[in-house]
């Protein structure tokens, strides 16, 4: 925990959260503009990560989004209980988590997010994700050449017995709103078809080096949040998941041209230039002066008009997050997660 008292309900030098832009979700429920992410990768451990929600808070994050798969939801609930006894309300925050891979089958769904409450000490979620379309998992830091010979392709009818106990967490109020994560539109296309409870939001890698206009456009269209992770490119992803083809968008000479005339750093435009388009960013810090810049970029003035038209430009679909480990025996190669052709792949 912290070496000092709480600065909640916020610190002197914090961003009000009442100033945060928000995203209605289809129930009329706001969903803060930008949130913290919690996953560490490998190199914080869960006490860090959860003194670093604890800093958030202070300057002004009330919105974290946690994963089952991140190891470090036990140490975040203390955090957050925490933070609700320091003065911010719960009803004050808005709080994600997401059901892994190894639990999508119909009696594991519910145990699943039973677990993650009590870990968080919270008696409801905000938001529960289906965090990959896939039954397939892995064991925690293995080598993005590692496969799980019980993997298979996207299951429609799988996904769907999955789907429907997410729909009964809603009815049973442990979740207020359900969600997908790393999904595509051929994959949302069928799910919207024949869903009782349409998904609110889809998580996803979005940056401006890869900020997949076709999918946020159908997402806008159906009135799905987009919510984007790695919203600076993923700097501090694992070394086994870094390729040599892959770009690093704060060392755009566009990127760093405007933050160079606005006096910020490159990360900052990235994070403002989420914002601005419509989606949510979830930056993951630690630190509290990032912590704090990532704020105030979403309250800062907008990017003018040019500037967005130029970070448009910088697109280069390059895709940081491949999900590699994921692949059954038989696909052709990581592509085929992300139905690239426009189809779900199948084996």
């Amino acid at each position: 925990m912290l070496d000092h008292a709480l600065e909640l309900p916020l610190a002197p030098d914090g961003v009000d959260p009442e100033r945060i832009p928000y995203r209605t979700l289809p129930t009329g429920a706001r969903m803060p503009a930008i949130g913290l992410g919690t996953f560490g990768s490998d190199h914080y451990d869960a006490d860090t990560i959860a003194q670093g929600v604890l800093t958030a808070a202070e300057v002004g994050y009330r919105h974290f989004d946690c994963a089952a798969v991140y190891g470090n939801e036990s140490h975040i609930g203390a955090s957050l209980e925490a933070i609700q006894r320091a003065g911010v309300a719960r009803d004050e925050m808005f709080i994600t988590s997401k059901l892994w891979n190894d639990s999508h089958g119909e009696e594991e769904v519910l145990p699943a997010c039973r677990r993650s409450l009590d870990d968080l000490r919270l008696d409801a979620l905000d938001m529960y994700l289906v965090h990959w379309p896939f039954p397939n998992h892995h064991p925690p830091g293995c080598d993005v050449d590692a496969r799980n010979p019980r993997a298979r392709p996207y299951v429609h009818a799988e996904y769907m017995r999955t789907w429907r106990q997410m729909e009964r967490l809603v009815k049973m109020g442990l979740v207020r709103h359900i969600g997908t994560s790393n999904m595509t539109i051929p994959k949302l296309e069928l799910l919207l078809r024949d869903a009782e409870i349409r998904p609110a939001c889809n998580q996803m890698e979005l940056h401006p080096h890869m900020q997949q206009p076709e999918l946020f456009a159908f997402l806008l269209q159906q009135g799905i949040v987009p919510v984007g992770y790695s919203p600076v490119g993923s700097p501090n992803r694992p070394a086994r998941d870094v390729t040599p083809a892959d770009t690093v968008d704060t060392e755009d000479p566009v990127i760093r041209a405007i933050a160079e005339r606005l006096g910020v750093h490159p990360a900052v435009v990235c994070i403002k230039w989420a914002e601005q388009r419509g989606q949510v960013p979830i930056p993951f810090s630690v630190k509290r002066n990032q912590q704090l810049a990532s704020l105030k970029a979403v309250v800062a003035e907008p990017l003018n008009p040019a500037d967005m038209e130029a970070l448009a430009g910088i697109d280069r679909n390059c895709r940081l997050i491949k999900g590699q480990v994921f692949l059954w025996e038989g696909a052709s190669g990581w592509e085929d997660l992300w139905d690239i052709d426009g189809a779900v792949a199948e084996g």
